[in-house]
């Protein structure tokens, strides 16, 4: 069985990310963000959302953690702030329902969504650059990355909340990503 550790960044949804994944039957766990990765088994590690930056604890570490790995709102703009991409506010600011439209049909993680998707999302802060070997995988009116893949490394990253009611096709992303994870559901 594929075994999922969501890494709590203090997000007001990480339990609904450990739940939609128990929901598609993962063996799955919250682990604080305090917790290193080589004290973590897993097939695969989500970084959960959060309210600030600076409270990320070892998220970063999970990066070089050889398993695939999805961020969540800030978890993703972790991802993009440690490997050199660029993160800042949002224009739009906090949540809303938003049409999120999909530039890569092909992606592993969103490009089952295409042409687009409608989505919950906060745009409080947002990534502004995707890092080297990382490419934009989705957009909208409101945020100029809403995800962004690195296939090589198995990184991916989506602005909106995908563990959310308000999410029309949320358990589609955890399912693409279960794909990507060595166990695959």
């Amino acid at each position: 069985m594929t075994r999922i550790v969501v890494v709590d960044n203090h997000g007001q949804f990480t339990h609904l990310e450990q739940r939609a994944l128990r929901d598609l039957g993962v063996d799955t766990d919250i682990v604080d963000n305090g917790t290193p990765p080589e004290e973590v088994q897993a097939d695969g590690v989500v970084l959960s959302g959060g309210p600030d930056m600076d409270r990320v604890g070892e998220s970063p570490a999970y990066l070089d953690a050889d398993v695939p790995v999805l961020g969540i709102c800030l978890g993703m703009q972790m991802i993009a702030a440690e490997l050199d991409g660029e993160v800042g506010s949002g224009d739009y600011g906090g949540y809303a329902d938003v049409t999120v439209e999909i530039d890569d049909d092909a992606d592993p993680l969103v490009g089952s969504l295409a042409p687009d998707t409608r989505v919950w999302a906060s745009h409080a802060d947002e990534v502004t650059a995707v890092p080297d070997g990382f490419v934009r995988t989705a957009h909208s009116d409101v945020c100029g990355v809403e995800a962004m893949s690195d296939v090589d490394r198995d990184l991916y990253g989506v602005q909106w909340h995908p563990e959310v009611a308000h999410t029309e096709e949320g358990e589609a992303v955890f399912e693409n990503f279960l794909e990507v994870c060595p166990d695959g559901a």
